[in-house]
């Protein structure tokens, strides 16, 4: 069985990585050949495929470089099953909180929801049909008056009811012809063509009808569970009555009413007993799991006690999972041995070898990222499609203020969070949201009521603008 994973080449991976992170070359290559390799396993014949294991990937680099970046694109291209988790939030098994087998148990709930995804986009053009069936029996119920008139049939129910209202027998209209129900049929059928064409053609927009929706009501609640504490989802459908699914009656226009319609016939048209099924399979032959912070796990403490009590804990409970080992899940076991993990940790406080010798061993390839350098924040604000400056012009557009900058603006405003990050705690790039904010902080104020509605920053009015940070950093008084 050949599984949907993304094809794109190394270099095509790396393009894409371009466009949103700059440098860190090293690292893009790593993630781009190691989802690569997931599609190259999936070209051999199924009997060699269980001897290709996936090569871990230990990212190391400061904050504020680029490594959560990668991930989350990275998860935008792969078409797999992708979740991004932090070390920080697991305990050792017997401590209150989250095991790290939790991981593995999002990993699926992710894939499930992609697979749903994927089966429900397969079915969509018969949903859709099933559904405009639906809503035009819908709207022809609701509206006699404007697409039919009620029946003076002699012989029809309503006939009759009208009749015997006034105290009048059925004697009276005995020598009428009997009710033609294949003309009312046609009738029935002639009017709910007019009404599709109407709401194919969108003249029945702002229309509103009245639908039934379907309002689960599934709590979670912790519980200890051999694995240690977990969130279990309540099955609403199971339980019925305060925790389970009710229809409710409710009131909406044609096209929101087709958007409901549609959603409810496609999870009709959907196996979702086959939709688990091949989601367990995807998370285990090409789920990958992103661990960030994996440094705040590694300590240099011997001690027994205080905050780092469950940190080796945690990575003595990484090890079977990521060397391969069989987790529960609500919707069956889950094999993790063809699962890619890749780590990521600043390592501020602690070194690599910090880690256990096993944990490290299973993370074999080592990608080291790049401090960012005044260079580097010049591309960071202009190249990448969601550029800081690009984000900052587009806000303010919607206040009808034209906002712009000079090229010396630009290498000024890098030069100073360059400075600002060497002089103080380097955060990476993230020191250039901090810059930017101080610098526009007044024009994003006043913006809605500002009468010059255009505005260009060059090299002196960064300097002026800033001036004060720069002071008072020199000084020490502030950490931008």
């Amino acid at each position: 069985m050949t599984l949907p994973i993304e094809d794109l080449t190394p270099r095509q991976i790396v393009a894409e990585l371009d466009k949103y992170i700059v440098g860190q070359n090293a690292a893009k290559r790593a993630v781009a050949v190691a989802l690569r390799n997931r599609y190259r396993r999936q070209q051999l014949p199924e009997a060699e495929r269980d001897d290709v294991l996936p090569k871990n990937i230990l990212m190391i680099g400061p904050t504020g470089v680029g490594k959560t970046e990668i991930a989350r694109r990275l998860a935008q291209m792969a078409r797999a099953p992708f979740v991004k988790v932090e070390a920080t939030k697991f305990t050792e098994v017997g401590y209150v909180g989250r095991d790290v087998e939790s991981m593995v148990r999002d990993l699926v709930a992710a894939a499930v929801r992609l697979v749903e995804k994927e089966r429900m986009e397969a079915v969509w053009p018969e949903a859709e049909a099933r559904a405009v069936d639906r809503l035009v029996e819908l709207i022809d119920e609701e509206e006699p008056t404007r697409y039919r008139h009620a029946p003076h049939i002699p012989g029809h129910p309503l006939f009759s009811q009208v009749f015997d209202s006034f105290g009048q027998s059925g004697e009276e209209v005995e020598e009428e012809e009997p009710y033609d129900y294949e003309a009312e049929e046609r009738k029935t059928q002639e009017r709910r063509s007019k009404i599709r064409e109407e709401l194919l053609a969108g003249t029945l927009g702002s229309k509103s009808v009245e639908v039934e929706t379907e309002e689960s009501s599934n709590p979670f609640v912790q519980v200890f569970t051999p694995q240690g504490m977990e969130e279990m989802g309540i099955d609403g459908n199971q339980l019925g009555g305060a925790f389970g699914s009710k229809r409710t009656s409710r009131r909406v226009s044609t096209s929101e009413a087709m958007e409901i319609l549609i959603g409810e016939e496609a999870k009709k048209l959907v196996d979702q007993t086959a939709i688990r099924r091949d989601a367990v399979n995807r998370a285990e032959q090409t789920g990958i799991i992103f661990l960030d912070e994996i440094d705040k796990v590694a300590s240099k403490s011997s001690g027994g006690s205080g905050p780092d009590v469950s940190r080796e804990g945690v990575q003595r409970d990484l090890l079977p999972i990521i060397e391969g080992s069989t987790v529960a899940s609500k919707f069956g076991p889950v094999r993790t041995d063809h699962i890619l993990f890749v780590a990521a940790g600043a390592f501020h406080m602690a070194k690599p070898s910090d880690l256990i010798p096993e944990l490290q061993g299973r993370l074999p390839i080592r990608v080291e990222l790049e401090a960012l350098t005044e260079t580097d924040f010049r591309k960071i604000l202009l190249e990448p499609k969601n550029a800081l400056t690009k984000q900052y012009v587009k806000l303010l557009a919607t206040e009808g203020v034209e906002l712009s900058f000079s090229d010396d603006a630009l290498d000024e405003i890098a030069k100073i969070a360059a400075d600002v990050n060497a002089k103080t705690e380097n955060i990476g790039a993230r020191r250039l949201h901090t810059v930017m904010e101080r610098l526009l902080e007044e024009i994003l104020f006043e913006a809605p009521e500002v009468a010059t509605k255009k505005v260009h920053f060059t090299r002196k009015e960064v300097q002026e603008s800033l001036a004060k940070v720069a002071k008072d950093v020199n000084q020490s008084r502030l950490v931008l």
